[in-house]
């Protein structure tokens, strides 16, 4: 016998990691999209001109909940796979990514900072690739679970930047909440 560990004590350790990793990350896309109102349900964000590439507003709640899932089953992978080349590295490209990615939409929808919003998701697609390349090198399927992700970002920076065509003015539209008072003259 030259494994230290059977397939199903291997299997079982990925579960565990499973277990916890994959509400983590839709807890944690949770919690950023508490930080401010997003969507349709966000006075200044309805406000905007729209694409017309732009999907229903419950198509975002859809498609992170399912992102988040495949970002946390890959991520338990990567985690699993103790002893990999690079695994560290992987690691805290994912971390630095996933903290841009949560960063994003208290950015763009509750500081209404549409240009800081397009530099933070075209870096936040550089560096999904990126996760993505080094989590393929140490696990095929965690790097192919990334592919839904990479190309969600993709289309999402195709949207921001047509929104940001749009609307040249869009910090402006709309108060911020936080000065949402009448002034009178």
């Amino acid at each position: 016998m030259r494994e230290i560990a059977s397939r199903g004590q291997l299997r079982l350790a990925y579960f565990r990691w499973a277990v916890v990793t994959v509400p983590l990350m839709l807890l944690l896309g949770l919690g950023a999209g508490r930080l401010a109102p997003s969507g349709d349900a966000n006075p200044w964000f309805a406000q905007l001109a729209k694409p017309d590439i732009m999907p229903p507003g419950w198509a975002f709640a859809a498609a992170w909940s399912i992102l988040y899932v495949l970002m946390g089953l890959a991520l338990a992978m990567v985690i699993n796979a103790r002893g990999s080349r690079g695994r560290g590295l992987a690691l805290l490209v994912f971390v630095v990514q996933l903290a841009i990615n949560l960063a994003w939409t208290p950015v763009f929808f509750g500081l209404h900072k549409v240009d800081t919003a397009l530099l933070m998701i075209g870096a936040l697609v550089a560096l999904a690739l990126l996760t993505l390349l080094l989590f393929w090198r140490i696990r095929k399927v965690a790097g192919a679970l990334l592919l839904p992700y990479f190309a969600w970002l993709c289309f999402a920076f195709v949207l921001l930047w047509q929104i940001h065509a749009l609307n040249p003015n869009a910090g402006s539209l709309v108060p911020s909440r936080s000065a949402d008072q009448i002034e009178i003259r």
